[in-house]
């Protein structure tokens, strides 16, 4: 959603990175291509004259004028301000002192209201709450049903006494859902209200009707991030008519200008406290302004990355992976299946690539990332034997034609799917040797030490021998000979490594002893 304007800050920026000092006609320039952005991104001239001039005033100060990288200052400055646009600071649910906490949804008909019940209830289930979702959407036909479908598939409770579409009285059920909630054990109650096409009084009359009768905790506005201006002023008349405490932002993936996610928490004054950003229950998370600007700038998003994998990736699964490793049990293609299984659980590859900084510059690449891809190696190594997933090295060629017959793939792809095992087991073999031997960590400087030691005394005792015989060879391994002793810098033969710093040998070479007398008789 935010693309476009990405695009056009980062030529901005690109312009200001080749420049030593900043002028004021520099930052006059600056701040109008950032303007042209802004506006091309459908924000309200209000949050855009406010920006441009908090960006001005600070950039025509101290700070700028006598950094060593003027350009990064303002970039940091335009980071700051679009955080300070989005709310400063993520804002979380206030939770009621004496359950149930309730939570009022309100919006326009479209917004996703009804999904965004289903996904908020589950999200409140996973930080350990009890939440009841109550449909009050009796006008929509197939709203109760539709909600009672999306409460099961988020594993949560609903209650729904009236069958909607046209039939029950809305605020007799939100008012009989708190009891409800309390008998039930329920410490979270979300209230699904009816949306229009429009602002008009019936549908301000029915949600004050239905705030006042439960007094919510928590009023949140869902916007449709992909309706342009009219979200703020639709958002302005909410405010004035029934009034909210935070504002959800939906559909958040669309191609649409993002100038709506911009502008709403500025000109309402309430903050962006979650955003939904796809059609599933689990695209949907808490809103974080310092990371929202953080991916507008291209600057990525690795905070979110992280949280992401630490719920995929199970806490077990990955300590028995470390313990396979440090045992040298070696990593095997079942390894290499969970590991891609539980990438696959967090989302999009693209999605989750765009987090990374830097990202920005690689966006036609990320477009030709595709997910199936996945899915075909998972079923390739799904066709091999258990013995197979073991020791991917008895694979010979015609048990690669039967696993590619198996998957409904080429015998090609199954040939690059070995060859990247390969390499991928070959990396999690130097990470387990950590140059050492596998599961011992990295050597000490004495145990070097020592190995050298050991190394030199075998290398001493094969030179006695009788006459006639011919030197001992070199142990393969052991120190090479001294700076100026046969090798050019000291260094082995056949471009092995040197010894490491304050191992190595003395340069004899450079020993003078003649002002030592020869003290033998005779001389």
């Amino acid at each position: 959603m935010f693309e476009t304007l990405s695009d056009r800050l980062d030529k901005v920026f690109t312009g200001l990175r080749g420049k030593g000092r900043l002028t004021d006609a520099d930052i006059d320039a600056t701040a109008r291509e950032i303007r042209i952005a802004l506006l091309e991104a459908d924000v309200a001239l209000p949050v855009v004259r406010a920006f441009i001039n908090a960006l001005k005033e600070r950039a025509r100060g101290a700070t700028v004028s006598q950094a060593l990288n003027p350009a990064q200052q303002v970039i940091k400055i335009v980071n700051e301000e679009l955080v300070e646009i989005l709310g400063g600071e993520t804002r979380r649910i206030r939770y009621a002192k004496q359950s149930p906490t309730v939570i009022m949804l309100a919006g326009l008909q479209g917004a996703g209201k009804t999904t965004l019940a289903g996904k908020l209830g589950r999200w409140l289930k996973s930080q350990g709450h009890a939440p009841l979702l109550v449909a009050c959407d009796l006008q929509r036909p197939n709203a109760v049903n539709q909600l009672s479908i999306v409460a099961q598939q988020a594993g949560v409770d609903v209650y729904a006494p009236e069958p909607g579409n046209g039939v029950g009285d809305p605020i007799r059920v939100a008012a009989d859902s708190i009891e409800h909630a309390r008998r039930t054990m329920h410490d979270v109650v979300v209230v699904d209200t009816a949306g229009r096409l429009g602002i008009d009084a019936e549908l301000m009359a029915q949600a004050a009707g239905i705030r006042d009768v439960v007094q919510p905790d928590e009023t949140l506005f869902v916007v449709d991030a992909m309706i342009g201006q009219d979200a703020v002023t639709t958002a302005e008349a909410f405010r004035d008519g029934v009034g909210f405490s935070g504002v959800v932002l939906t559909k958040l993936d669309g191609d649409a200008r993002g100038g709506a996610a911009l502008s709403v928490r500025y000109v309402t004054g309430q903050p962006i406290m979650f955003a939904s950003t796809g059609e599933k229950l689990t695209d949907f998370d808490v809103f974080h302004p310092e990371r929202m600007a953080s991916r507008i700038l291209g600057m990525g998003d690795v905070l979110t990355l992280i949280e992401q994998a630490e719920q995929a990736f199970d806490a077990d699964q990955a300590e028995k992976m470390a313990g396979k490793l440090v045992s040298r049990e070696g990593f095997t293609l079942e390894d290499f299946l969970e590991q891609m299984m539980a990438i696959r659980k967090m989302g999009p590859i693209a999605n989750l690539l765009g987090m990374l900084p830097g990202a920005g510059a690689m966006k036609e690449q990320l477009k030709q990332v595709d997910d199936r891809d996945l899915d075909r190696t998972a079923a390739i190594i799904r066709s091999m034997t258990p013995e197979e997933r073991v020791n991917s090295k008895i694979i010979n060629a015609s048990r690669r034609v039967r696993i590619a017959n198996g998957s409904g793939v080429t015998v090609t792809e199954v040939n690059q799917l070995l060859e990247r095992f390969g390499q991928a087991q070959k990396m999690m073999g130097q990470m387990a040797g950590s140059m050492g031997l596998p599961g011992m960590g990295p050597m000490s400087k004495k145990a070097r030490g020592r190995q050298m030691q050991a190394q030199s005394a075998k290398g001493k005792k094969g030179k006695k021998g009788g006459k006639g015989k011919a030197p001992a060879r070199r142990p393969t391994g052991a120190p090479g000979l001294p700076p100026g002793a046969g090798f050019p810098g000291g260094g082995l033969p056949g471009g092995m490594p040197a010894l490491p710093p304050g191992q190595a040998l003395p340069d004899l070479s450079k020993l003078d002893f003649s002002k030592f007398g020869d003290e033998r008789p005779g001389r």
